[in-house]
């Protein structure tokens, strides 16, 4: 296997991609948009719905999607992160077809944290001109409460977009591994044995469409 040489590998799905690079741009957009405030606000919440429908669509990609979106292929536990850490440190980390200990984690991070930005912008009030479509159901002190964590949650989702930027940044000049075009095409060179598990872009729209349409019926309730 030493002197075998490497073959293109399928490894990201079309949806698993194009989750990805939507979630990029609604996600600059949402940042950008609340940044600038006033008349670019409606572009934040209708940007923010759209992450929320994304955020949908990756959960249940994540159980029934290709073999590497799921996430029982790269959610790990600590002994894996630690012993991927340790050889990290040590210059010799074992390579990964898809996404490593680490990688796995900041992933559902991520997740985590745009769930949360998404879901309490549901509720804001920003005391101006602007409520989240579910502000009304809640109390005052509620929804102050929740427009505190969207603004502080802010600057955690922005911290980890610059950690996930550094870490690409890191493999691309440390690794001498290119994170970003296999996340384009969806190969990468590979030597060894592969799973090509892959799920039907068809059932991918299929989720989208569901994830869409549940977030439009919660945000016009």
């Amino acid at each position: 296997m030493a002197n075998a040489s490497p073959r293109s590998v399928l490894v990201w799905d079309l949806p698993t991609r194009a989750f990805h690079w939507l979630l990029v741009a609604l996600v600059v957009c949402s940042v950008v948009t609340g940044k600038v405030g006033g008349n670019a606000i409606a572009y934040h919440m209708v940007s923010g719905c759209a992450i929320l429908a994304l955020l949908l669509f990756r959960i249940a990609w994540g159980f029934v999607g290709g073999r590497h979106a799921r996430f029982a292929s790269f959610v790990r536990g600590p002994a894996a992160v630690l012993a991927y850490a340790q050889e990290l440190l040590a210059g010799k980390p074992a390579a990964h077809l898809g996404h490593n200990p680490l990688g796995g984690w900041s992933v559902l991070g991520m997740l985590a944290a745009l769930a949360l930005q998404a879901g309490t912008g549901l509720f804001v009030d920003d005391e101006i001109a602007t409520q989240g479509p579910l502000n009304k159901y809640v109390s005052g002190a509620t929804a102050a409460l929740l427009t505190t964590i969207h603004r502080m949650n802010a600057k955690i989702v922005v911290a980890l977009v610059a950690l996930h930027v550094a870490a690409v940044v890191f493999h691309a000049l440390a690794r001498r591994e290119d994170l970003v075009r296999p996340m384009l095409h969806g190969r990468k060179h590979w030597v060894g044995d592969a799973d090509h598990g892959h799920a039907s872009p068809i059932l991918g729209a299929v989720i989208a469409a569901i994830a869409g349409g549940l977030v439009y019926i919660l945000v016009t309730l």
